[in-house]
């Protein structure tokens, strides 16, 4: 057969047609694939950041947050609150923090940016039971010496007023700090670092 009667214009734009015409049709399939892979409204709802104000919350009180499926508590400490931390030091699995269970600018005794205020991440770190805030002491039923902090009663795991966790139960780790910042002093963002924490 002979190429003679075929015109070389028409033949690269019939060429560069189907091209682009097919790169259209893969675009087009691949288009409900790729956008599959995005997460969803719901699923970035759950990990975006939250903002507490604590302007109502009085010395002694928490109060109790959702972020990313999780109860997040801010506890507004009281001077006695403060004073009884070094007093359990002695009792406690890892006094010091020294288990990345926070980030390094709450890496201190109150475990916070601020001593007064404390947020936290409420679940155990034993099975994940959410503890029980008991800033009451004496409290003989939860221990003899207790200065206050934090119970969960499905195994008898104990914190401190800072989270901390004692010796001998079955949580191996101080509850979770999670990243956060004050935008002036009343006002917490759960989910973002302070700005130009490491």
């Amino acid at each position: 057969m002979s190429n003679q009667g075929v015109d070389p214009g028409r033949r690269r734009f019939l060429t560069l047609t189907t091209t682009v015409v097919g790169g259209a049709g893969a675009v087009a399939a691949a288009w409900p694939f790729l956008a599959s892979l995005r997460p969803s409204e719901r699923a970035k709802a759950l990990g975006a950041p939250v903002s507490i104000d604590i302007s109502k919350v009085e010395p002694g009180q928490r109060v109790t947050v959702a972020w990313r499926g999780k109860p997040v508590w801010v506890v507004r400490r009281t001077p006695e609150m403060l004073e009884s931390l070094p007093k359990v030091d002695a009792e406690l699995r890892d006094p010091n923090s020294d288990e990345a269970q926070q980030p390094d600018y709450a890496k201190n005794e109150a475990r916070s940016i601020r001593p007064d205020v404390l947020v936290m991440v409420g679940s155990c770190t034993h099975l994940g039971c959410s503890p029980t805030f008991r800033p009451d002491h004496p409290a003989p039923e939860v221990d003899p010496n207790w200065q206050g902090g934090f119970y969960c009663p499905c195994h008898g795991s104990k914190f401190d007023m800072a989270g901390r966790v004692y010796k001998g139960v079955p949580a191996p780790l101080n509850l979770l700090v999670p990243p956060h910042h004050f935008e002036g002093d009343n006002t917490i963002v759960v989910g973002v670092d302070p700005v130009g924490a490491a």
